[in-house]
């Protein structure tokens, strides 16, 4: 007998869902096209996804029981990820649990390197053929070649040749991609000659469509990924992947109908057609990278953690899910190793570091941190699993860069919040966190061990508004950055003990893998000529606090800290403009040695270190 579904309405969209009994309310969600926010990856100890629900749900889990106390599990409160459906149910989604469309996505990248001179790998040239007569009976395919030199025809050029030829008067435009032809279009289309950049991030994607014959933006677009909701880091999506039969399936379709998505928004902003795209670059990850082409990442969630790429990836676009020109081709950047991948690659070909003079350092801050040193002739990089803290996962009040995040703490006589949409503040993200910890350390409220002072122990000529902003969680120290009267929710906006040691594992991290770096060639930070910062979140921390945690080296001037945007869209543009720069990404993925931070043995010794904030 069958089971009997069950509806599932979510409100305030009014979308209605019917499910099997059993099936958890984060998957009903999905169904109804509602991606709600989980960045522990649905493992119930975020608190992200919660809602409110009125009718027949299973009983609490004991995730839920932590979360809520008896009397908001009895007004109906439940996490998403735990919950799941019994009979007909209604869904109060808040709009704080939503993935927000409007997160902040940094889409800007530095200008297209020198080396990427305009070479692309699809070529466009007009010519006017002599057509078939007495005494010339030259095939078609001969007398295409007679005009643009040697070039392959495959079945499908064969069968296109005669009555494109014969329909344009032997007049058009050959399209080749180096010796093969791909079309033959009516008339003159050398100046509709595009291409697309992609860079395929974990938490978020962008995108920008280039002419090709100018090497110019046309349009750039952004949008979050939507495997964020199959877990905010790469190994849960890994994890994902292999726990399901059609698990890695599922997360390719997700990826690659994203990137289709933001190629037919660039396309309707620059009012072109999609035939007139040929080629498209991507920049991600290694996990990323091998999810977006449907290559298995089991390898890559146990040690050794080794890759299936590692030369970039040639391939028809189409074989990826994306419409552009029916022959158009793609190109995923290679990788250096682990998890060290295109994204690392394409940010030393776009910041063109290796063009320093002394000692260069670019770090690439998120969840993964990516950490290359050039130095000596010699490029090295890392990859540290700096964990989700700078995305706000098991962070209390934590949230990505979107409305409502508080994104700024100013210490100025008073605490001072900026918030993204000037709203009342929900939470904060990743560059508030660093903001705040940094000031709880100059003010003295913060110890370099981490420990939040209680109220008693605060010192006696602290700033009398932060000294009223001490507070108490779960019996423990506690930061109120914003009290219940001034929020949107109601609640005060906490800053933790637990939030803090969270933000020491992360900084910890990243801090242990630049002192590693910098140990095997010989280096201290104040050896350091540059430091350059890559990547969306990087380009909204403030250097003097991330100096002030200890999250960037101190012993440097400020002005040798440089934001670079994002330099994986930058290299992707490379790539996708240029030969020569794809030549680059190859050349640099295979000169730069991969330095596996998990075993080696002074690791673990530096991160101990690492993760006491710096002496005032």
């Amino acid at each position: 007998m069958l089971d009997t579904e069950v509806a599932v309405v979510f409100q305030p969209s009014g979308r209605t869902v019917y499910v099997l009994p059993g099936t958890r309310l984060l998957e009903a969600a999905a169904g109804a096209d509602i991606v709600l926010d989980q960045p522990c990856g649905g493992a119930g100890v975020c608190g992200k996804c919660r809602v409110r629900v009125a009718g027949e749900c299973c009983s609490p889990t004991p995730a839920e029981r932590r979360m809520f106390d008896e009397g908001e599990l009895a007004g109906g409160l439940r996490l998403a990820c735990q919950t799941s459906v019994c009979g007909p149910i209604t869904v109060d989604v808040p709009e704080t649990s939503l993935l927000a469309d409007a997160h902040q996505i940094l889409d800007r990248a530095v200008g297209t390197p020198p080396a990427a001179a305009l070479d692309p790998g699809v070529c466009k040239r007009y010519v006017e053929l002599p057509p078939p007569a007495r005494g010339d009976d030259a095939p078609d395919a001969v007398r295409v070649q007679r005009a643009i030199g040697p070039v392959e025809l495959d079945l499908a050029a064969v069968r296109l040749l005669p009555g494109r030829l014969r329909e344009t008067a032997f007049r058009g435009t050959a399209v080749t991609d180096g010796h093969r032809l791909l079309d033959f279009e009516p008339g003159n289309t050398e100046s509709e000659h595009f291409a697309v950049a992609v860079d395929l991030g974990t938490t978020t994607l962008a995108a920008a469509l280039l002419d090709a014959t100018t090497g110019d933006d046309l349009a750039v677009a952004a949008r979050l990924n939507p495997q964020t909701r199959f877990g905010d880091d790469v190994l849960s999506r890994i994890v994902y992947a292999g726990g399901r039969g059609d698990g890695l399936e599922e997360l390719r379709r997700s990826a690659a109908a994203a990137v289709d998505a933001l190629i037919g928004e660039l396309t309707a902003a620059a009012g072109i057609r999609r035939d007139r795209i040929y080629e498209v670059a991507v920049s991600g990850n290694t996990t990323m990278q091998q999810l977006f082409c449907g290559i298995d990442p089991a390898a890559l969630g146990a040690v050794p953690f080794v890759p299936a790429m590692g030369p970039g990836l040639g391939c028809e676009a189409r074989e990826l899910g994306l419409h552009i020109h029916t022959r158009g081709r793609a190109y995923v950047m290679p990788v250096i190793g682990g998890f060290v991948g295109g994204d690392t690659v394409a940010g030393i070909l776009a910041t063109a570091m290796t063009e320093e003079a002394g000692p260069t350092l670019l770090v690439d801050i998120g969840t993964n941190g990516e950490i290359v040193l050039w130095a000596g002739g010699k490029l090295t990089a890392a990859s540290t699993a700096a964990g989700p803290a700078f995305e706000g996962a098991r962070i209390m009040h934590g949230m990505r860069g979107s409305t409502g995040a508080i994104e700024k703490v100013v210490v100025d006589g008073r605490l001072r919040l900026n918030v993204i949409g000037a709203v009342p503040p929900v939470g904060l993200c990743g560059s508030a966190l660093i903001d705040a910890a940094a000031e709880l350390l100059h003010h003295g409220m913060l110890t370099p061990q981490g420990r939040l002072l209680d109220r008693d122990e605060l010192p006696p000529a602290l700033l009398p508004d932060l000294a009223e902003r001490a507070a108490h969680y779960d019996g423990k120290p506690a930061f109120v950055l914003a009290p219940a009267g001034e929020t949107g929710t109601g609640k005060p906006v906490l800053l933790t003990q637990r939030d803090l040691r969270e933000l020491q594992l992360a900084t910890g991290a990243i801090r242990a893998g630049i002192r590693i770096l910098l140990g095997r060639a010989g280096l201290a930070p104040e050896d350091l000529q540059t430091v350059l910062i890559a990547g969306g979140f990087g380009n909204f921390i403030r250097r003097k606090n991330a100096q002030r945690i200890g999250l960037l080296p101190r012993r440097i001037e400020r002005h040798r800290i440089r934001y670079q945007g994002n330099t994986s869209l930058a290299g992707a543009k490379a790539a996708a403009l240029s030969r020569l720069g794809r030549r680059r990404a190859e050349d640099i993925a295979q000169a730069t040695e991969h330095v596996d931070l998990s075993t080696d043995p002074a690791f673990h010794t530096a991160f101990a270190d690492s993760m006491i904030f710096p002496e005032a």
